[in-house]
């Protein structure tokens, strides 16, 4: 699933492709990923324009284009390749941009649940994008102190939840909690002044080397290199992994290593 990191690489090549340069043809093979705009109009929309700097928040990625701004959000199975356009089709291509030199945005994506909103002003970014908070790449010690501060309900719940935090998914969530050796269910309003340190530092190594790698790396000395092991063993202390729903998705955790608040 699209995470920060995912989409950050997914802006650079975005940059790398496809700024400065004039769109010429697009092409939607699937409208059922367009949201609140047609076909007809995305294509008279941005046709002729040429993309300026794009930039991302969170899990959504922004693309002003001379006017109008292409926003893009992955869902869980989105992605976004820049090709030549004679390449073969991507699996389930859904919109190809072709550009003046001859390259292309392909947007591709198999279970469709998100896709492509088109804003004519700023204030449309604002609500496509709706209530989301600060960029999780962006947060200080302090701030984050901040969100957490009063906040009632289970930690992971609370890191994952954009309105809060943008851009941390549930890959994110476990690996920066297994790392802090906090346990996902914690109480937000009972973590102590090393707990919040442990996170933040966590969240910011864990998002440095994420992003880089343009995904949660699936290392052998990371959380997530071991959760979908048939019999998965804590890459830190060797003992058994947990799986168990928590804030209403798959999570996976040490119980040693992040005992569970009595």
């Amino acid at each position: 699933m699209p995470e920060l990191p995912d989409v950050e690489g997914f802006r650079r090549t975005l940059a790398s492709c496809a700024q400065g340069h004039r769109i010429e043809r697009v092409e939607v093979a699937d409208p059922g990923v367009l949201r609140g705009v047609t076909a007809q109009r995305l294509k008279r929309e941005l046709e002729g324009r040429r993309f300026a700097a794009p930039r991302r928040h969170g899990k959504w990625l922004i693309a002003p284009a001379g006017g109008p701004t292409l926003i893009l959000h992955f869902g869980m199975t989105g992605g976004l390749v820049c090709r030549s356009e004679g390449d073969p089709p991507e699996r389930f291509g859904r919109v190809v941009l072709t550009l003046d030199d001859g390259h292309q945005l392909r947007y591709h994506d198999q279970r469709k649940l998100r896709g492509l909103w088109l804003a004519a002003t700023e204030a449309d970014v604002d609500r496509i994008l709706g209530e989301q908070g600060p960029d999780a790449l962006s947060l200080g010690r302090a701030e984050l102190d901040r969100l957490l501060e009063g906040r009632r309900g289970g930690v992971k719940a609370t890191l994952t939840d954009q309105s809060v935090v943008a851009g941390l998914g549930n890959l994110l969530g476990d690996e920066i909690l297994w790392r802090a050796r906090v346990h996902p269910k914690s109480r937000t309003s009972d973590l102590g002044p090393d707990e919040r340190r442990r996170l933040h530092t966590a969240l910011r190594g864990v998002l440095s080397t994420s992003v880089r790698a343009g995904q949660v790396p699936p290392r052998a000395s990371w959380l997530t290199g071991h959760r979908d092991d048939p019999d998965p063993h804590c890459p830190r202390c060797g003992r058994p992994l947990r799986r168990g729903k928590v804030a209403g998705r798959t999570s996976t955790w040490c119980p040693r290593c992040q005992p569970e608040q009595s």
